[in-house]
């Protein structure tokens, strides 16, 4: 199986790295400047009483070669169109694209390019960060992908895909329906992120304040509203792990869109949040605190644009 992995990044890069050392045929699609950083450092992991380096093989848009039989679509959803452009040339009549992006534009985008039936859906849960020297730094064991066909039936080019991550060392169990995965994902990344970035603090800081333990709730109840109005409700154990997750007493976590909105760099919130509240009120779901959100979002991404952001 020949893999492309677009992106070397904390993400893409973790899992194209585990199934590269697994002995798997992967060349990971990236920019000159961090091609040329790996080519010097190699592409190194990092954390969790562990360091290991991989020498990767690189390609860049403009040397890529296809078709490929997998593409693991891992950038930040404004590289999107770019990126959808450049795997062009590595998508073939029986390639299957699996995109590794929160939320659901993309996978509207990524089927009007190259048809619903070369995209899967996919879910990844992964705990990792690109650190300063452009290291992938571990932070927690999970490395969960989970993909299945969008009209939710079981394939064998799927289980076959699965099959290949799970002797690499990556969980890839099969959904019950991939886009519900995506949903319920999109559903606790919308919460956690809302939670942190209205208040501009960790979950404990918010829990920990007066008021603070309604508003997690409170958010989760209008995203999973909308949701349930798309045709995909959240199971009461999935609500109950995300609250379990925002209503931590002194909790340090805090998404990778509040670590960029605190540093003052771009977010993903027409991606992440512009697209839900605009699905919400196509389906009539008031979501008010998530609207709020959106806005704030929005008013820092001007301010990133015009270049007068900073870091909280």
């Amino acid at each position: 199986m020949r893999i492309l992995v677009v992106g070397a990044g904390a993400t893409g890069g973790y899992f194209g790295a585990l199934l590269a050392r697994a002995g798997r045929d992967v060349t990971f699609l990236v920019r000159p400047a961090r091609a040329e950083a790996l080519r010097e450092r190699g592409l190194r992991i990092v954390g969790r009483d562990e360091e290991w380096v991989l020498t990767p093989r690189l390609v860049t848009a403009d040397t890529l070669d296809g078709p490929y039989d997998l593409v693991l679509l891992s950038v930040k959803s404004t590289g999107l169109a770019g990126a959808i452009e450049d795997i062009a040339p590595a998508v073939g009549p029986d390639t299957v694209v699996v995109p590794l992006l929160n939320g659901l534009a993309h996978m509207d985008a990524l089927n009007a390019r190259f048809g619903t039936a070369s995209v899967l859906g996919g879910v990844a849960k992964v705990v990792t960060t690109l650190d300063d020297a452009g290291d992938i730094r571990r932070l927690a064991p999970l490395a969960h992908l989970a993909l299945g066909e969008q009209d939710g039936t079981d394939t064998p080019r799927a289980a076959g895909i699965r099959a290949v991550l799970e002797e690499a060392g990556i969980a890839s169990p099969e959904p019950a329906h991939a886009v519900t995965a995506m949903w319920h994902k999109w559903v606790f990344i919308t919460t956690l992120g809302a939670v942190t970035s209205l208040m501009r603090g960790t979950v404990g800081d918010v829990y920990d304040a007066p008021g603070g333990p309604g508003l997690g709730p409170a958010v989760l109840d209008e995203a999973a509203a909308v949701a349930a109005a798309a045709g995909h409700p959240v199971p009461a154990a999935e609500r109950a792990a995300t609250l379990a997750v925002v209503s931590v007493p002194g909790s340090p976590m805090v998404p990778s869109l509040y670590r960029d909105l605190a540093a003052g760099r771009p977010t993903e919130v027409e991606h992440l949040f512009g697209d839900l509240t605009d699905r919400a009120r196509a389906l009539g779901v008031a979501t008010p605190l998530l609207d709020l959100a959106t806005l704030h979002l929005r008013v820092h991404q001007r301010r990133v644009t015009a270049g007068t952001a900073s870091g909280s």
